[in-house]
């Protein structure tokens, strides 16, 4: 007899989720009710505390043992998942459903080979131990990992962040699952493997049929891969729809307030982003009213008065009091200084730069003759790969590690020792950077007054009540209200802590402020703040930036010039505009055309064949021929290409001449309600 399946993977009816907190408990879902499709792909977008993971949680029963559903019900294939005995609710797990976690490093075991962690699947899932090795190369090959026996006897840590989500996804997958719910699974993969990896998922959808959860702060992703959307703020479903008509004609002020936050396309830093005014308010504070009402620029007095219920236009749901005036609303940007001109003054000199790492027998060449330039006020942004060496360049510059001998780095034109401890305290004052991750860059034990001071004490020699005003200063250049200064980390934001650690690598008046990653983790209202506020802070202290970034819209919104990196080598360095707009190096015309549009549109993709070497098998000739799908046979794989001036600033490293090289530009963004 053929098993019946419901026609929804998954149901939440009018659901209510809290958790309990110092014996208070606090409402994080609000009456939620949505229903995915059996092989739909159904993304949540919200700001952090929104409740998306909450929902994601909550429709596997993996919330934490405080947290409880309050009301209503969640169903998987029809059955109610509260109701499930804990053997039932273990059969589904292993053999219906699956989830993919923002942080592959913890969801993975330190101390098992990857090959056994994923053998581990196929024997809970009944496999024929015989069709493991098999089964587990086959799930590897389909997350595009290229030499799978060598990856399945690594153990986690020694994997790239990309090759570490790849493998969570190949676990999630292996089982075959009905539904796969992915809780920002592409956060710290290139725009290359992100887009591989949404490849695969819609390759999944079409074979087996699988829904899809997909919660995301990347709009562009959602918009590329979701059939339908929901948007959260304050633990409620506040709009759904369609991806594309609700993106292009949202009919709810927040969702149209996080889509004007968007860097877009031809927009640089010489226009300020739009941001939300105010913060999402505190769970269970919203006693009466639109939860947003306090933010928004169309609220009336109905507003703060009367809950709106769910209202259905054009097949979209919508909780507004007045939809229609939507398309009207105006997002007012901010005031702030204008981008200072970019100096000819070079701060930063940087000259045949190489960094090997190994040993005599094994040596990884991770730079290769490394020439860049940084002017005073300008933004040099650094993008490619994972294994590129675009960290190992920051942090050779940084005197973190020791380049090559023989490398040269000159700051303000007098040459910096190759590591910190032999810098002088003027030198390491002019050179700070801006961490990804503000939770591991700020001690959890200090308030942050005394993160920041401490700084301002040992790199400007201020201290008591000068070093106090400097704090408070410093503070308000991050728009930074003074109340947090008492607080500890934990009990801030990820945006207020990113703004924390912005402030604090401004404490000695730097020259140069390396940013690695500083907004990839950040929602897009959050994300605009900060892009806001490095801009007003390079415009008052004339301050260079190195800027590393996946993603190219903010490379591009921020960035004055470009310098594309590929396996140790600078393949392509220009001015900003240039390079968007082409002529482009292959691989440069590859990154950029991996890049997913809010409006679910690509351009052409670009694709690449196989994996990045590794830095210990180099090939001859140009680095890039393995993977070129433009290569010409008996040049490019034996005779090393000479970089070509395309401008007076612009220069590419390939065999093809200019006239052939890939031209990629951006779509125009289509008209909508923040458009004149």
């Amino acid at each position: 007899m053929t098993e019946q399946h419901s026609p929804y993977a998954l149901s939440f009816e009018d659901v209510g989720v809290a958790y309990r907190v110092k014996g208070v408990e606090q409402q994080i879902l609000n009456g939620i009710t949505l229903n995915i499709k059996n092989g739909e792909a159904y993304g949540i977008v919200g700001e952090s505390g929104s409740g998306k993971s909450t929902a994601a949680f909550a429709a596997l029963r993996y919330l934490p043992s405080n947290g409880s559903v309050t009301g209503g019900r969640i169903l998987i294939d029809g059955k109610d998942i509260a109701a499930m005995s804990e053997r039932s609710l273990r059969q589904v797990r292993r053999t219906s459903v699956a989830m993919v976690y923002q942080d592959p490093s913890r969801a993975l075991n330190p101390s098992i080979r990857i090959g056994r962690q994923i053998q581990e699947i196929f024997a809970l899932s009944g496999v024929p131990r015989a069709e493991w090795v098999a089964r587990t190369i086959d799930v590897l090959n389909k997350v595009r990992i290229s030499d799978p026996q060598r990856v399945m006897d690594r153990y986690p840590h020694q994997l790239s962040g990309g090759m570490q989500q790849r493998i969570c996804i190949a676990m999630a997958i292996a089982s075959n699952p009905r539904l796969l719910v992915l809780d920002e699974p592409t956060t710290g993969l290139d725009a290359t493997v992100e887009a591989d990896v949404l490849d695969l998922i819609q390759q999944l959808r079409q074979e087996l049929s699988t829904a899809v959860l997909f919660i995301s702060h990347n709009l562009g992703i959602i918009g590329q891969i979701c059939d339908r959307v929901g948007v959260f703020y304050a633990g409620r479903l506040v709009e759904e729809g369609a991806a594309h008509e609700l993106f292009r004609a949202p009919k709810h002020p927040y969702t149209a307030g996080i889509l004007s936050c968007l860097p877009r396309a031809g927009r640089t830093k010489s226009t300020p982003l739009e941001t939300i005014p105010g913060v999402p308010p505190q769970p269970g504070s919203i006693k009466s009213g639109c939860v947003f009402a306090s933010r928004c620029s169309i609220a009336a007095p109905r507003c703060h008065a009367e809950d709106p219920q769910p209202l259905q236009i054009a097949g979209r749901m919508t909780k507004c009091h007045y939809p229609e005036s939507v398309d009207a609303m105006t997002i007012e940007p901010p005031q702030r200084l204008e981008p200072s001109a970019v100096s000819e003054d070079i701060i930063l000199d940087i000259e045949g730069v190489n960094k090997t790492f190994g040993g005599p027998n094994l040596e990884f060449r991770v730079l290769r003759n490394i020439n860049l330039k940084l002017r005073a006020g300008e933004t040099l942004g650094i993008v490619g790969e994972s294994g590129s060496g675009k960290t190992t360049l920051a942090r050779s510059i940084l005197g973190l590690i020791s380049p090559d001998a023989g490398s040269k780095i000159a700051l303000m034109g007098q040459p910096l020792s190759a590591t910190t401890k032999k810098r002088t305290r003027a030198q390491s004052k002019q050179l700070q950077i801006v961490f990804q991750n503000p939770d591991t860059a700020l001690n959890r034990s200090q308030s942050i007054r005394r993160t920041i001071g401490r700084t301002i004490s040992v790199l400007a020699g201020l201290y008591g009540a000068a070093r106090n005003k400097r704090v408070e200063d410093l503070a308000k250049s991050v728009r930074l209200d003074a109340r947090f200064l008492e607080m500890l980390p934990r009990q801030l934001s990820g945006g207020l802590k990113q703004r924390v650690a912005i402030a604090r690598a401004f404490a000695s008046d730097p020259q140069i402020v390396v940013c690695d990653e500083p907004t990839s983790a950040l929602d897009a209202s959050v994300q605009a703040a900060i892009l806001n506020v490095l801009v007003s802070l390079q415009a008052a202290h004339k301050v260079g930036y190195i800027l590393i970034s996946h993603d190219l819209g903010v490379v591009q919104y921020l960035s004055d010039r470009i310098a594309v990196m590929y396996l140790g080598e600078l393949v392509q360095v220009g001015p900003a505009s240039e390079i968007f707009d082409g002529p482009q190096h292959p691989y440069t015309a590859a990154l950029l055309s991996a890049v997913p549009d809010v409006y679910g549109r690509r351009n052409e993709r670009v694709k690449l064949t196989g994996e990045m070497p590794s830095a210990a098998t180099i090939p001859s000739g140009c680095v890039f021929h393995s993977r070129c799908l433009h290569r010409i046979s008996g040049k490019c794989d034996v005779e090393p290409p000479k970089n070509q001036m395309i401008g007076d600033d612009h220069v590419i490293r390939c065999h093809l001449p200019a006239s052939e090289l890939l031209h990629f530009r951006n779509n125009e963004s289509e008209r909508s309600f923040f458009e004149t």
